[in-house]
């Protein structure tokens, strides 16, 4: 009888699939593999290759029970979905204005992946494909902590329409965004951008904040 695969998303709802209404949460320390660039990600070759290279390092991790490498603790999962940090160096972030932009990618990992794994997973990765810079990568955890969060559905381009619920239930709550004090946007996406209408696709922006 086969066991069913771990589901992050369905396991933590109130993580991945908020409402499409503004919603205060306490994002915990998670574990991922991520790498960072720079610049504006569409067409830009840099930013597919951090993909997949995050993809390859996961994905070697998730099969490795298919040669009898798992980790102790391994369990069935499905890997969680591809997540991305945004902010700039200096000034006010824009979502309209891509060229300033510094990004870090990351993919979730389950409990059982330590940094013995993490390293199995580079040296595997680069013998199967030595093009890519596993270097480039790291294994880390991110606490993000109190935040709000919203589920847009559309297309990125329109991400600037919901983020004004964002900044309106900050300002009604007497928060303060932290992106100002070198927090990041954040952005989970739940929908594959190759599959689908963009009208459908869903995407958690969150925000971190604090209590003034």
């Amino acid at each position: 009888m086969s066991t069913k695969a771990f589901d992050y998303k369905k396991e933590y709802r109130d993580l991945y699939l908020p409402k499409g209404e503004p919603m205060l949460i306490e994002v915990p320390s998670m574990n991922f593999i991520m790498t960072d660039g720079r610049g504006d990600p569409n067409n830009n070759p840099s930013f597919q290759r951090a993909i997949e290279l995050l993809y390859g390092l996961t994905f070697t991790i998730k099969m490795s029970k298919m040669k009898g490498d798992q980790p102790e603790g391994y369990f069935e999962y499905v890997v969680p979905p591809l997540e991305g940090l945004w902010g700039i160096d200096h000034g006010l972030f824009s979502l309209e204005q891509r060229e300033n932009w510094k990004w870090t990618v990351m993919i979730r990992q389950p409990e059982f992946v330590d940094e013995a794994v993490f390293k199995w997973s580079c040296n595997e990765l680069k013998k199967k494909k030595p093009e890519l810079s596993v270097e480039s990568a790291r294994f880390e955890a991110f606490e993000e902590g109190l935040s709000v969060q919203i589920m847009h559905i559309g297309p990125y381009s329109t991400e600037p329409e919901t983020m004004k619920k964002v900044e309106a239930f900050i300002e009604a709550n007497g928060l303060k965004d932290r992106l100002a004090g070198g927090g990041k946007h954040h952005e989970i996406y739940l929908s594959d951008p190759r599959k689908g209408k963009p009208e459908t696709r869903k995407t958690v922006l969150r925000h971190p904040v604090g209590r003034v």
